[in-house]
């Protein structure tokens, strides 16, 4: 057994020997404890068989079986001829030995096994539009014979001792194969893989199943994702965390910390924490909306361990990258977890790297060593490691997509504790895609919290819907709470960059104010910055006056982002200052400033600009103030029109006239629902609820029923990610020091690329046209005007397709 080989030969370092690769029977017996580490983790899932670990136990020691012919050897470089591609399935000819080594089996029992199996690398089933060849159409026109010779040469001798291991392994885990050790040739293994390909064939090619059970795909799925992450872990020797980040005396230490500074926990913190079950958390900005989620959370991690006996996973559910980061820095102080909370974005290492160089990790020669750290801990979270993790919907989501990819998303999602902040930024369609998700969670065992500031009745009654019949309980503040008179409302007919507007801030800085100013657009905050931001560094210093918006290069965002929190983080000293942005101030940094210029907006997004001004009450109610925006048609939308390009044109008016009616008043954060639900009551709050409610239904038919579990879903996947906008590229200037960077690591290819990774900047999607595929590279370029303090100013490209800043957010 000693000369089967499951992996290619390991990279070795320069001037040292190549290891060996992997042996069949250790990567076969790693998957197998993985799967038992998976199950101690998940436990037991709702409405699947008693008999469901099991199955993944099996097939997680039978899944790479089939590895055992001279072909496969060859082909990673195990044998004495020179390596060269073998063009059959492995995973396959794996069918035989559960056909034989689980024979006395029901056959309901081993087809399950089987499908796991032969499932976890390739689709059974596809189109033309596949991108790799389907399992049943390489082999569905094979007789026995055809079939037998795909596998040959192997050796029997060596299929003989690896029966032998595998029966003795699988009895010393008390898994139920045969009682004897099955003697077989090759022919009777390939006859058996050739007849268990077949039963599977008749059941999955088409969307009927093993039966006419709803459960049936979703069981599908949930196997193959227990059995493909295993496989990962097993793969990366990875090691499942089993310490929480969220301990148990969180509470005790919550209250003791509150006491030392003379506060208790609010009557809200105090219900979410007492709550078992669904959550509608409602409260005001800065009013421990998040030590009551966690205070909830905690709660239902112990709920769900006494009953399913695992150690249910935390997410924390945020809709924009920076507030994500944000978020995961404040959870790792909060919870004294430096290593223990994972962050799950698109650009997660960037955001490790990030911070391991703002914690003084500056000079050349470290660079590499932490960007190679910072892709580690990235990997982490990508194999499921932590047990809490803060992330965007959009890497939950692809769990939808299923198939060997991404069905482990899934598994690591049941039973599991989600945590789903500022639901309000979502639009319709995306929205939609989250509730359907939300009503997966919960079928599967989760448990699901919404908190906002900004929560109306619709949004309530819409996730109230979505998790029925289970209920949601709604907590907020209790009556006679008093909300903080934090914000005084102001309304101005004059745009924000209007000169009366320029010089109502001026005024403001010159009285020794921290002034939060706002824009609806890039071209607007870089406009309002050039214009305020002489005045106030010439009146309160350099450091003094900053620009924040989403087109900067990754490593000028992460400073921009650092010296904002130095001067104007919430609960720090006062000081006078100027910062304009645009909606990347509403969800992210925790800042407070004196006062508030904004342009108007739909309410939602108001209320959390207010937020950002005052945020902890220290001083009497501060002005707000809300500048009418200009209504034009942005580029291709028809004659559609959009607040300052941006924001839909109802829902702004909408916010304009309630505010208007409310001129000169504090702000009672109590009563903000009740504007919110007189939005939500016009006739675009019913076609928002119309357009919501179909968009979820779209999403649970196209993605969520799993008729064909094993079927190819690439176009799934492609009109998934086409949902979700946005694309990256690097200044034509930022060439060569891209290039440099990606040598700077040594060889290491994604270490490389993260370090390069910085000089990335944000673009919209349809902003790809503008933009020069670098091949070689493998990096969109563009030709463009930036500046570090200001961002992205200009793209040049055809005349037609010129980027403009005023354009997009």
């Amino acid at each position: 057994m000693t000369d089967l080989r499951a992996k290619s030969p390991a990279f070795a370092a320069a001037g040292q020997p190549q290891p060996p690769g992997e042996l069949l029977t250790s990567h076969l017996e790693n998957t197998l404890h993985a799967v038992l580490r998976v199950q101690e983790r998940v436990g037991r899932i709702p409405g699947l068989p008693d008999a469901f670990w099991t199955w993944a136990a099996l097939a997680a020691l039978l899944h790479d079986t089939g590895k055992l012919p001279h072909g496969f050897q060859r082909m990673i470089g195990n044998t004495p001829q020179p390596p060269q591609i073998w063009g059959e399935r492995h995973e396959v000819l794996s069918l035989g030995f559960v056909g034989l080594l689980l024979a006395d089996r029901p056959a309901r029992e081993r087809r399950w096994i089987a499908a796991a199996v032969a499932g976890h690398h390739r689709p059974f089933t596809g189109g033309a539009d596949a991108r790799k060849l389907p399992v049943f159409t390489q082999y569905g026109t094979d007789n026995a014979d055809e079939f037998t010779a795909r596998f040959l040469p192997s050796d029997e001798a060596q299929l003989t001792r690896l029966m032998g291991w595998l029966h003795h392994t699988a009895r010393a885990s008390a898994l139920p194969v045969d009682e004897k050790v099955p003697t077989a040739d090759l022919s009777a293994l390939t006859a058996k893989a050739h007849e268990l390909l077949e039963e599977l064939m008749d059941h999955w090619s088409q969307p009927t199943g093993f039966g006419q059970g709803d459960n049936d795909g979703l069981l599908a799925v949930l196997l193959l994702g227990a059995v493909t992450m295993a496989d990962h872990l097993s793969s990366a020797h990875a090691c499942l965390h089993q310490r929480h980040p969220l301990p148990a005396d969180y509470r005790a230490r919550l209250v003791e910390r509150l006491t030392a500074k003379g506060h208790a926990l609010r009557p809200q913190q105090e219900d979410a924490g007492n709550t078992h079950g669904h959550l509608l958390l409602r409260s005001w900005t800065a009013s421990g909306k998040t030590e009551g989620s966690l205070l909830w959370a905690r709660t239902q991690i112990d709920d769900l361990a006494a009953r399913i006996g695992g150690i249910p996973r935390v997410f924390y559910v945020l809709p924009y990258l920076a507030s994500i980061n944000a978020m995961s820095d404040r959870l790792r102080l909060e919870l004294g977890a430096p290593n223990g909370i994972g962050v799950a974005h698109s650009k997660a290492a960037s955001y490790h790297l990030a911070r391991s160089l703002t914690d003084g990790c500056s000079e050349d020669e470290d660079r590499a060593d932490a960007a190679g750290k910072a892709h580690s801990r990235a990997e982490a979270t990508k194999n499921f490691l932590e047990l809490m993790r803060v992330g965007t919907p959009y890497q939950l989501l692809r769990g939808a997509l299923a198939g060997p990819v991404h069905s482990s998303i899934l598994m690591d999602s049941a039973n599991s504790v989600f945590i789903l902040d500022e639901l309000h930024a979502f639009d319709a369609r995306r929205l939609g895609m989250i509730l359907a998700m939300m009503r997966l969670w919960a079928r599967t065992g989760g448990r699901v919290a919404v908190l906002s500031a900004t929560l109306p009745t619709a949004l309530e009654r819409l996730v109230t819907e979505t998790l029925r019949p289970q209920p949601v309980k709604l907590v907020e503040a209790r009556a006679g709470v008093s909300a903080p008179a934090r914000h005084r409302i102001h309304t101005r007919p004059g745009h924000l960059t209007d000169a009366a507007s320029i010089n109502e801030i001026r005024s403001h800085l010159t009285d020794g104010r921290s002034v939060l100013v706002v824009a609806n657009n890039v071209k607007d905050a870089v406009l309002l910055y050039e214009a305020l931001a002489p005045l106030c560094t010439q009146l309160h210093g350099e450091d003094s006056a900053y620009l924040l918006h989403s087109r900067y290069r990754r490593m000028d965002r992460n400073t921009i982002e650092t010296s904002i929190l130095k001067r104007f983080k919430a609960g720090g000293p006062r000081r006078p200052g100027l910062l304009v942005g645009t909606q990347a101030l509403e969800v992210s940094l925790n800042i407070d400033l004196d006062m508030c210029h904004t342009s108007a907006a739909d309410l939602e997004a108001m209320l959390q600009r207010f937020g950002r001004a005052n945020r902890v009450g220290a001083l009497p109610a501060v002005p707000v103030v809300v500048h009418q925006p200009a209504y034009a048609p942005r580029r291709g939308g028809g004659r559609a029109l959009w607040a300052d390009g941006v924001y839909e044109e109802t829902p702004t008016r909408l916010a304009w006239d309630i505010l208007t009616q409310h001129e000169g008043e504090i702000v009672d954060e109590r009563v903000t629902t009740a504007w919110l639900d007189q939005v939500y009551a016009s006739d675009w709050g019913q076609q928002w609820h119309t357009n919501v409610k179909r968009h979820q239904q779209d999403f649970e038919d196209a993605f969520l029923t799993f008729q064909q579990p094993f079927d190819d879903r690439s176009a799934l996947t492609e009109r998934f990610d086409s949902q979700f906008d946005g694309t990256e590229a690097i200044l034509s200037t930022d060439l060569k020091n891209y290039s440099a960077a990606l040598e700077e690591a040594s060889g290491h290819t994604k270490t490389g690329r993260l370090l390069a990774d910085e000089y990335l900047i944000p673009m919209p999607q349809w902003a790809g046209a503008l933009t020069r595929n670098e091949k070689t590279l493998k990096v969109r370029i563009i030709d463009g005007d930036y500046d570090p303090v200001l961002g992205l100013l200009a793209v040049r490209g055809l005349p037609q397709q010129t980027y403009r800043p005023g354009e997009v957010l």
